[in-house]
C-alpha cells in the first residue's frame, strides 16, 4: 500500500438506523485505532521463562476520533443526539486501500471550541459498542 491522502479517510454514521449512511460532515482530522487486550497465562513451566499469551482471549475495541469545523446541521445535530441519547448506532470507517470498518459506536465525548477571529470547532471521540465487521478493499 503507497501513501494515501489522509481526506479520504470517511467516518460516516447511519443517520436513521436504515443502513444509509452519511460522511460526517466538516471534519479536517480522523483517526481510528484497534486495540486487544492480552490475557497472561505465563507460569512457572513457561518455555524457557518467556510469557505465553492466551490465543483468542482478551476484549477487543476500537475507537475513532476526529476533529473539524461545523458544515452540515444534520450530521451535527445527529452527532448531539447520538451523545446525549446514549444511542449506539452503527458507523462506517473507510480507510483508503485497505477496506471499511462497521459497527455500533458510542460517541464518548463532544468538545467545541472557537475563537472571537476564527471558525467554531468541534471534536468528537467514539468507542467500539459491540462487534464490528471489516471488509477489505479487492487486490486488482
Amino acid at each position: 500500500m503507497g501513501a494515501q491522502n489522509g481526506k479520504d479517510l470517511l467516518v460516516k454514521v447511519d443517520l436513521s438506523g436504515d443502513g444509509q449512511f452519511e460522511t460526517m460532515a466538516g471534519l479536517r482530522a480522523t483517526r481510528v485505532s484497534f486495540n486487544a487486550e492480552q490475557v497472561d497465562v505465563t507460569t512457572l513451566e513457561s518455555q524457557g521463562g518467556w510469557r505465553e499469551l492466551l490465543a483468542g482471549a482478551g476484549v477487543k475495541s476500537a475507537n475513532i476520533s476526529g476533529s473539524g469545523v461545523f458544515k452540515d446541521a444534520q450530521t451535527d445535530e445527529r452527532a448531539r443526539q447520538i451523545f446525549f441519547d446514549g444511542e449506539t448506532p452503527d458507523f462506517q470507517v473507510i480507510i483508503p486501500d485497505f477496506g471499511t470498518v462497521e459497527g455500533a459506536f458510542q460517541v464518548s465525548s463532544i468538545e467545541y471550541s472557537g475563537s472571537h477571529n476564527g471558525e467554531a470547532t468541534y471534536e468528537v471521540s467514539m468507542a467500539s459498542a459491540g462487534e464490528l465487521s471489516f471488509i477489505a478493499v479487492p487486490e486488482l
